[in-house]
């Protein structure tokens, strides 16, 4: 029953989201923008209780339509694939190396700021939903690869999100930073784990304008 419950969960989740980009695209004008992008994501959770912590190295990829776009500016719309989480050293009596994989559905809503036609100033927010997690660890407490129950973690994040675009005719290459406002812990086990551990995550990116010239 749980297992069926999640899967309704992520086909209404698509099925929102779909909504969403069909109605808003359809909205006035057909978009001056609409294509594909992803690129490098650079992640960190930023843990209170480990020695050391260094970066998730992931990607995010997917889709992106401008909407209600002037000149001046435009309202846009992405929906990503993207990994997040840290890796967390943990030393004393007992060392142990643990990596924190989560991967995420994002949706980003922007606001375009466009500097003429070769840069861009991207600001907004984003809303995400956890696909799933897993953990990696090494150390003298063993070595293995293990699932996280997804209750454990909280299903929906949002934050802030803002960066930059350079276009190159029907390419944009551009870097982009997103804070988590909400901490992922969803219980007191995970809590003691990762305190209140927040996604942030720096992104660089290409993306591609399939409305160029049309």
């Amino acid at each position: 029953m749980e297992m069926k419950k999640k899967k309704i969960i992520n086909m209404l989740l698509l099925a929102i989201v779909a909504t969403v980009l069909s109605s808003t695209l359809a909205f006035g004008q057909s978009p001056r923008k609409a294509g594909i992008k992803g690129g490098l994501n650079v992640s960190n959770l930023y843990i209170d209780d480990v020695n050391d912590e260094d970066a998730r190295y992931g990607f995010h990829v997917g889709f992106f339509g401008e909407v209600i776009s002037s000149e001046a500016a435009a309202l846009q719309l992405e929906l990503l694939y993207s990994t997040k989480g840290s890796r967390a050293y943990y030393d004393g009596i007992l060392n142990q190396e643990v990596k924190y994989n989560l991967n995420y559905l994002d949706l980003p809503v922007l606001a375009v700021i466009k500097l003429g036609e070769t840069a861009e100033i991207h600001l907004g927010g984003y809303a995400s939903y956890l696909l799933q997690a897993n953990i990696q660890y090494d150390g003298d407490w063993g070595s293995g690869n293990e699932e996280v129950d997804r209750d454990r973690l909280r299903s929906f994040d949002y934050g802030l999100t803002g960066g930059v675009g350079f276009n190159f005719g029907a390419m944009q290459v551009g870097a982009r930073y997103n804070y988590g406002l909400l901490k992922i812990a969803n219980d007191d086990v995970s809590e003691a784990i990762i305190g209140n551990s927040k996604n942030s995550n720096a992104q660089v990116f290409v993306a591609f304008n399939l409305m160029h010239n049309r």
